[in-house]
């Protein structure tokens, strides 16, 4: 699940209201263990990264969500083990279906085909990732872009109830709705892959408007599919990247899952889109209707400009419903549940060999976090709103199922585990350092004692070209660099400052259009303006973070602006807390908790204890100049490696080695001079502390 932190189910015990409703997800919780403390990363392809390879993101160079401009280096290596690499060594099938989002397809040599060299046998989804904008122009019938959901909306927001739906082939459809518990007719063209021509009938001339190549959200996305090796790019305009992405993404795992051959163990990721902006509503067929049948999708419009930021808490809580709805689909379709007269979902873990965890890639998004967790505290920071993940699993290894879990579990941990599913040390296959701790035992012994002594996390910048990083974003009263690009910033609700800005509110640039290259300079800007602006608060460029049972120790940094000086100072910050998972109301690390301004000799001593772990895990995996395969030693395979990309590739690669300054993203001599100044050294051994 995307940007689904364990603030949004209330099988964990929190979240404080109703929504969303998750009767699937939820049969699978009580039928299983429900992991009440597992930490993510602060962002999703650190996240993802760390699960597929048992790895913390100081060792894959992966510190925030991968965007356009990151430079091989900052995706995950072709020379890692990945799981499915690691479950092929005992005969598994891996498919992925949904969000890849892990390298490629911009900066990478294996462009949209990275997941076939990572290891997949079958992958089924985006490359990229992230769905698109909202088409505001939905599909060229309104050229100046003021539908911001990506639809026609029904009457009370000024649409229609008819219209002809045509799809690219030319074919048309007439569409009225008839019901208040369809939707309305802008949803059902664009569900079915077409364009919408509002209050007409069909013709028989495709109207010249219209314009099947352009991302819609959820409902027309960039499709990429590989099998037997060969990788096909899927047009927009074709049938089968068109329809609501929770949907294909539910279709593809099924047929797959389906097709397996008796007797050949398989491993499938549903790797699903939903929760992640930009929102956008589902149809209504897989959201659970209120009283009277009647949807509140039906009153309510999709940016901030419009309904405001209940509204989209409302789309996005439906959205994740909608991903419950297919998954019961999933579970069912594939023999793994059935259903019950009254539609509710029977799952018996006994009655398969299957295995099912679910698990998000991150905290929630700042604007749907669920009280009593912390917003301003939330994805794109170590603090507990957003790392705090949940994490279930369920199968006929399960011990007293419906139990809770309390030990401290981390996202590298499932690397682990699904190498003990398959009869496989994961520590023994893989040779070079992986930080995943087993968690199998917590399913077979409900005594099991705790696996961990300390959790970790942290996030960060990727690296660009020559120092280069995301444009900056001002959300509210604070300014960050996590969204990878201007249309991610403004997607989630934000003002772009960096270049090619165009929001009027931006401070001008000279020479226009050049905007700001980082938030201490979007802040040196607003403290020179006439009238001078408010400083805003920085989302930390680096975010780390360690605990014990008990206590939990965060560092941040970044550079800002200082007007005393009038220039930019790095700031960091270092802070402790005392937290843990009580229900409904846990210990959070909220700003008004922090011990270490008034910290006794006991509290000390826990900080002191908690910084020299920290920092001896920040130091464990010192530099290999040279080792770009990661095999721990610098040789002749690397040297061949290098000629090969060189030649037949020559910009950014793993062996586009560190400058004094820089990674320019290019694979050329001077990095051969690295390896032939390194050859034959053997790299420092690097461990990991649990």
């Amino acid at each position: 699940m995307d940007d689904v932190g364990i603030d949004q189910m209330k099988v964990f015990g929190y979240g404080g209201d109703m929504y969303p409703i998750l009767p699937n997800i939820n049969a699978v919780a009580h039928a299983g263990v429900r992991f009440r403390n597992t930490w993510s990363m602060p962002e999703c392809s650190p996240g993802r990264a760390a699960m597929f390879v048992g790895r913390y993101p100081l060792r894959t160079g992966i510190n925030q969500a991968i965007g356009p401009q990151d430079l091989a280096t900052a995706h995950l290596s072709p020379y890692d083990i990945t799981a499915p690499k690691l479950l092929k060594r005992a005969g598994y099938e891996s498919g992925l279906f949904g969000k890849f989002h892990l390298g490629g397809p911009e900066n990478n040599q294996a462009k949209d085909s990275m997941p076939s060299v990572l290891g997949w046998d079958y992958f089924y989804g985006w490359v990229g990732g992230l769905p698109g904008s909202n088409d505001k122009t939905v599909g060229g019938y309104d050229k100046a872009g003021t539908h911001m959901c990506g639809f026609i909306p029904g009457p009370k927001l000024g649409g229609t109830e008819t219209g002809a739906c045509y799809q690219a082939n030319g074919s048309c459809t007439d569409m009225t709705r008839t019901s208040l518990a369809e939707d309305v007719v802008g949803v059902q063209c664009i569900e079915k892959g077409g364009l919408l021509v509002p209050n007409e009938t069909c013709s028989t001339t495709l109207p010249s408007y219209l314009n099947f190549n352009i991302e819609n959200a959820y409902y027309v996305s960039p499709l990429v599919i590989i099998k037997d090796g060969q990788t096909e790019i899927v047009k927009l305009s074709d049938p089968r990247a068109r329809g609501y992405r929770t949907t294909i993404e539910t279709d593809a795992a099924i047929d797959w899952i389906k097709s397996r051959p008796a007797g050949k163990p398989w491993m499938a990721t549903v790797s699903y889109s939903s929760a992640h902006t930009p929102w956008q509503q589902p149809p209504k067929r897989l959201v659970p209707l209120p009283p009277k049948g009647i949807s509140p999708l039906d009153e309510l419009s999709c940016t901030s400009a419009q309904g405001g930021p209940l509204d989209q808490r409302i789309i996005q809580d439906r959205m994740i419903e909608a991903m419950d709805t297919e998954f019961g689909r999933l579970l069912v379709k594939t023999g793994i549940a059935k259903y019950n007269e009254d539609g509710s979902l029977n799952y018996d873990p006994k009655a398969s060999n299957t295995v099912i965890a679910i698990v998000g890639d991150n905290g929630s998004l700042a604007a749907a976090v669920k009280l009593p967790f912390d917003p301003s505290r939330a994805k794109g920071s170590a603090y507990q709103t957003g790392v705090w993940d949940p994490l279930i699993i369920a199968g006929p290894q399960v011990i007293q199922p419906d139990r809770e879990v309390d030990h401290m579990v981390n996202m590298v941990d499932l690397f682990q585990f699904f190498g003990e599913l398959a009869g496989l040390d994961a520590h023994k296959e893989v040779p070079h350092t992986i930080d995943s701790v087993g968690i199998l035992p917590y399913l077979t012994d409900p005594g099991q004692g705790s696996l961990r002594t300390i959790n970790f996390t942290m996030g960060g910048l990727n690296e660009q070209a020559n120092g280069g990083r995301n444009g900056p974003c001002v959300m509210s009263t604070a300014c960050t660099v996590i969204p990878t690009s201007k249309s991610v910033c403004e997607d989630n609700l934000g003002i772009y400052w960096g270049k090619d800005y165009t929001d009027a509110s931006v401070i001008p640039t000279t020479p226009p259009g050049a905007g700001y290259a980082t938030c201490a300079d979007v802040n040196q800007a607003r403290y020179n303006a006439t009238p001078r602006q408010d400083h805003l608060n920085l989302v930390p460029e680096s975010s780390v973070a360690i605990r014990n049972d008990r206590y939990k120790l965060v560092l941040n940094t970044s550079v800002d602006f200082d007007p005393a000086s009038g220039g930019q100072k790095k700031i960091t910050s270092e802070e402790l807390y005392e937290v843990n998972q009580v229900a409904p109301t846990p210990l959070l690390d909220t700003s008004d908790r922090n011990l270490l301004p008034a910290a006794n000799a006991q509290i000390e001593a826990i900080r002191k204890d908690l910084r020299a772990k920290l920092d001896d895990m920040l130091a464990s995996n010192p530099p290999c100049p040279g080792d770009g395969n990661i095999d721990g030693v610098v040789n002749a395979q690397d040297l061949n490696n290098w000629r090969k990309i060189a030649h037949d590739w020559g910009l950014s690669s793993v062996y586009d080695f560190l400058t004094p300054e820089y990674r320019d993203g290019i694979t050329d001599t001077k990095d051969e001079a690295v390896i032939q100044a390194n050859m034959n050294k053997t790299c420092a051994r690097t461990y990991s502390l649990y």
